[in-house]
């Protein structure tokens, strides 16, 4: 699904770089199909899919993650120090949530990602955010859903950020990554963690973890890191480029989160 494995998007390149040299016969500039700074961004995209993605400093779904990581932040100074003191953490929820990352640090590479999934997975409860609190779209932080043992997409994904940070994987490699599923037509939260240059999906759909580039019928949206959140801009940008040889790139806005 990434700009470097799809054969159209090679193509859109291509014929840009092409119609950038023929560009006076054609009465056509570099800038009508693709800058050079959006070739320089799409060529040094690290995120998962490969896409290229743009800062968002403003938007409910900017607001609702910075008010989240504050959250965040605190439960992960207790889990801190729970860790570092298991007999007087006052916290069932701590000690719950830190078992697993025990379980994950006798491990090694994915299968350490592969036991925060399959653990947190089972400990979580899937329940929507109206049935459990009369609300639509509510982000819990770790401790708050574990303490529930309920939540849903978004709050399986913090839970595994959270767990996966204290099992020492770094945050350069940990991503939340919002997607939309075009089987349901709903958005769907994951966490995507990089392992040799690989992006891996933790899923709580999904007890085995499978690369981005295979997931299917999802289209990714956003991606949210320690830096904020960005919005993936669509490959249909190349892919029009490449077709509509006299009209700009005109990147599709994607409506932000709404359940």
């Amino acid at each position: 699904m990434g700009y470097f494995r799809n054969g159209h998007a090679w193509r859109a390149i291509i014929l840009a770089w092409a119609l950038m040299w023929l560009g006076p016969a054609a009465n056509l500039n570099a800038g009508t199909l693709i800058s050079p700074g959006m070739l320089d961004g799409i060529r040094k995209s690290a995120e998962p899919f490969g896409l290229f993605a743009t800062r968002l400093s403003a938007g409910g779904l900017a607001e609702k993650w910075s008010g989240l990581e504050r959250k965040l932040d605190d439960d992960m100074v207790q889990l801190a120090l729970c860790d570092g003191d298991r007999e007087r953490c006052v916290s069932p929820a701590a000690l719950q949530l830190l078992a697993i990352v025990d379980s994950a640090r006798a491990r090694e590479g994915r299968a350490r990602f592969g036991e925060i999934n399959r653990a947190i997975n089972l400990a979580i409860k899937a329940t929507s955010d109206l049935a459990q609190y009369g609300q639509i779209d509510v982000w819990s932080p770790p401790l708050d859903t574990f303490a529930t043992g309920a939540g849903d997409c978004e709050d399986y994904a913090i839970a595994k950020l959270a767990a996966l940070r204290m099992a020492g994987v770094s945050r350069d490699d940990l991503r939340l990554v919002v997607l939309r599923d075009l089987t349901r037509g709903e958005d769907h939260a994951v966490v995507s963690a990089r392992l040799d240059g690989h992006w891996l999906t933790l899923d709580n759909r999904r007890m085995t973890m499978i690369e981005d580039i295979d997931i299917r019928n999802h289209r990714p949206l956003f991606v949210i890191d320690d830096s904020g959140v960005m919005r993936y801009e669509t490959q249909g940008a190349l892919a029009s480029a490449a077709s509509e040889v006299a009209a700009p790139v005109i990147a599709v806005s994607l409506a932000s989160k709404s359940n």
